[in-house]
């Protein structure tokens, strides 16, 4: 294989691993601030999809044809702050299993994904649909002598800036400081008077919306379906572990590499390409137990 054929599946490796770390960026703030691993992640990536399905009938767009550019604009504004609105009330159930053993949440979040899907399921169908982007990002684009699809170079754009905008948030503003602080000593947070369920509230409902997007925008590209949440987690999962727990651009970097690792396995043999994930991950964890960007813990000595 040329360079030349490469290039298209390393172009489609990055635009989903940048899609991926959008993911495990939701995932990530759960995890720092919560110490909860959300099992739930996936399906509410999947209600993001559906939810963005339902605004599009509901200013009706048919399911075939192309949105505006304002249609769908709503669809990414109504869609995550209802994912959001879902996430919070999850997180109002998990409040009694903090402090108790870390089984208790894991098997709340399993049990709510399991409701998430079904509700999908009875809602809409079992059935796969489709969601489409605005005409003016889709059909193909001419990069040489390679024809690529705009939408994927929208949606990596779109990652990309929404990337920048919550480390923003993150690094850059009290409120992000506060949520760094929760993440590091809770119980000094709560002493300075800051209302840490509040928090923790929003933190959950920023980490679901930011799945909710992730899902509208990987619709068009995967389609959606009630078990789209299964494809979507495990690599988030194993991104998360990759570039170590509570590690923001480690998160971002070893999205990037997953999907890196994707494209240019599949150019060679497809059915290795999710394997490949498994793989990279034994590889990075071999060398460094708390992945790339983790904290050293007693694993390291």
């Amino acid at each position: 294989m040329t360079f030349e054929e490469l290039v298209p599946h390393l172009l489609n490796g990055l635009s989903i691993g940048l899609l991926f770390a959008l993911i495990a960026l939701g995932f990530t703030l759960i995890v720092g601030v919560m110490e909860v691993i959300n099992l739930a992640h996936g399906s509410l990536f999947a209600l993001g999809a559906y939810l963005a399905l339902a605004v599009y009938g509901y200013l009706e767009v048919s399911e075939f044809g192309f949105p505006t550019r304002s249609q769908y604009a709503t669809a990414l504004i109504v869609a995550p702050l209802g994912v959001a609105a879902v996430g919070m009330g999850i997180e109002l159930g998990l409040r009694r299993t903090y402090g108790k053993d870390p089984l208790y949440g894991l098997l709340f979040t399993f049990g709510a994904a399991l409701v998430l899907e079904e509700a999908i399921r009875q809602r809409w169908g079992p059935t796969e649909r489709l969601l489409r982007a605005p005409a003016d990002v889709s059909g193909f684009i001419e990069l040489g002598d390679i024809f690529y699809f705009k939408y994927r170079i929208f949606a990596s754009a779109f990652a990309v800036v929404l990337i920048l905008l919550l480390w923003v948030l993150i690094e850059k503003t009290q409120l992000g400081a506060i949520i760094k602080a929760g993440a590091h000593d809770s119980e000094m947070v709560r002493a300075l008077g800051i209302n840490l369920p509040v928090l923790r509230m929003f933190v959950f409902g920023l980490g679901t919306a930011l799945a909710g997007i992730a899902g509208i925008i990987m619709a068009p590209i995967w389609g959606v379906r009630p078990h789209m949440g299964v494809d979507a987690v495990i690599p988030a999962f194993l991104i998360v572990t990759i570039g170590g727990i509570g590690s923001f651009w480690g998160s971002v970097i070893s999205g990037i590499m997953v999907g890196l690792t994707v494209g240019m396995v599949s150019a060679y043999a497809t059915e290795w390409s999710i394997l490949s994930i498994y793989i990279l991950l034994i590889v990075v964890i071999f060398f460094r137990q708390r992945g790339l960007f983790g904290k050293a813990s007693g694993l390291d000595k």
